[in-house]
């Protein structure tokens, strides 16, 4: 008698490696986390809207819950994903910290997101509401600020159908938002009762925000003659000017220092290292106060010398130098630093040899130091430069992108640079943030550093080195 066993349920084959191995782990665990945080999303809606006060957090609840259920199946069927199961935390960081801010950014691009159109509930406009018997009509007592409630709930439709209310109890911890079907007057119909457990007291329209299309990006270049293009060109001579004068300082300085028969070079070494142990804030708000154009002691020195007082920080050109050379101070130590580390690599023997051969010190500087640095030297540079384009702490901290320039906009004065443009809209802009532009800045800056570093990588030959 033969007894036919029943066919193994069929496993994934061996693990893949290589490159495409680690893809497929990294492709799978994304999809069981982006999984889970759906699911988590859809429950926590459905919470929200039959138990209003639930905590914000269920939703991470729920999605560790369907994390804990669905790993294991996961496992059953890619056997060798469990080896993998350690990327985990770093999938959810990088989710949290990374991922979600690019998507939020590119979406709220095309959107009219901003302090009055946040999508939340306006505390300012806030009224009493009666709610009838049955629950499905409420009664607004006034309309804030508005002849009407089309115009105070600012409605799409006539009768403002699928608009939304937020009612407030009398903790008004947590609003219901609730469907509005009809209005009448100042009577509103909802799509739903309100629950029996939620009893209200005052209710206040929502600021909504919808998407606009490409308006962000309309409004950013028909103005580009008082923002765009001369931020722009203040943030590449800013950061080339950064990265010339402290790569020469800095070089100079390196090569005076690796001088072996200087008597105190280790001395010297710490205190030109100083500029970059102190902190940035401390420094900075020092160069603030020694630049006072009435009471910095810059200017009390050209006093005593009979020079006039110059306004390092109230007139747009000195504000740009200031900033250069303070800029300068707190960058030099690290090109210092990098040109003695670089120089303890070059062979002695060559200089033994070029002096043998009658050598100057400058001749062997030009044939033998700074070409030898080249190597070494050039992803500094580019990296510094990268830096500096988006160095936003120097400007905030030394000028907060003023003094104010005649023809430019609020948001984008004399100093400031892309970056600090950005922020200026975001968080400081006349009439409240507006997320939704700044986001369309914040798109325009990645494309712009982008090409600019695709230029400096082509001129370096670092694709050319690559390919070899």
């Amino acid at each position: 008698m033969t007894v036919t066993l029943p066919a193994a349920p069929r496993q994934s084959a061996t693990p893949p490696e290589g490159t495409r191995g680690v893809l497929l782990a990294v492709l799978v665990l994304a999809l069981l986390l982006g999984g889970a945080a759906l699911f988590g999303w859809l429950l926590s809606s459905l919470t929200a809207r039959f138990l209003p006060g639930a905590p914000p957090y269920i939703i991470l609840v729920y999605g560790l819950a369907a994390l804990v259920v669905a790993m294991p199946f996961v496992a059953r069927r890619f056997f060798w994903i469990t080896t993998w199961y350690y990327l985990f935390p770093a999938l959810v960081f990088l989710a949290a910290f990374t991922v979600l801010p690019v998507v939020l950014t590119v979406n709220y691009a095309f959107t009219n997101y901003s302090g009055q159109n946040s999508g939340n509930p306006d505390s300012a406009v806030r009224t009493e509401v009666r709610l009838s018997p049955e629950r499905r009509t409420v009664t607004l007592a006034e309309t804030p600020e508005a002849t009407s409630v089309q115009e105070y709930l600012r409605c799409k439709a006539v009768n403002c159908a699928d608009a939304s209310l937020a009612l407030l109890d009398e903790e008004a911890a947590l609003p219901l938002r609730v469907k509005i079907m009809a209005v009448q007057g100042k009577t509103l119909t909802l799509v739903a009762p309100v629950p029996d457990t939620f009893q209200p007291v005052s209710a206040t329209r929502i600021n909504s925000y919808g998407y606009v299309g490409l308006a962000n990006f309309q409004e950013i270049f028909a103005k580009a003659s008082t923002a765009l293009i001369p931020v722009f060109v203040w943030t590449v001579v800013f950061a080339f000017s950064t990265v010339v004068l402290n790569a020469v300082a800095g070089l100079i300085l390196g090569i005076l220092l690796y001088n072996k028969r200087l008597k105190g070079r280790n001395i010297y070494r710490t205190l030109l290292f100083l500029p970059w142990a102190i902190p940035t804030v401390i420094s900075v708000q020092m160069w603030v106060a020694l630049f006072n154009q009435q009471f910095g002691i810059v200017n009390k020195t050209l006093g005593l010398l009979g020079l006039t007082a110059v306004p390092w920080l109230g007139d747009p050109l000195w504000a740009k130098i200031s900033i250069l050379f303070v800029n300068l101070w707190l960058g030099f130590p690290y090109m210092m630093t990098a040109t003695i580390s670089a120089l303890s690599t070059i062979n002695e023997d060559l200089y033994e040899a070029a002096s043998i051969d009658g050598a100057s010190r400058w001749q062997q500087i030009t044939n033998i130091t700074l070409p030898l640095l080249r190597t070494s030297f050039t992803p500094i540079l580019l990296s510094a430069f990268a830096f500096n384009f988006n160095n936003f702490g120097i400007i905030y901290l030394l000028t907060q992108g003023g003094p104010p320039q005649e023809g430019r906009e609020s948001t984008a004065q004399s100093t400031d640079i892309l970056l600090s443009w950005g922020y200026n809209t975001a968080f400081a802009s006349s009439g409240g943030q507006n997320y939704s532009l700044a986001s369309a800045i914040a798109l325009i800056i990645f494309f712009l550093t982008l090409a600019i570093s695709l230029v400096n990588f082509r001129a370096a030959g670092v694709f050319r080195e690559a390919r070899k």
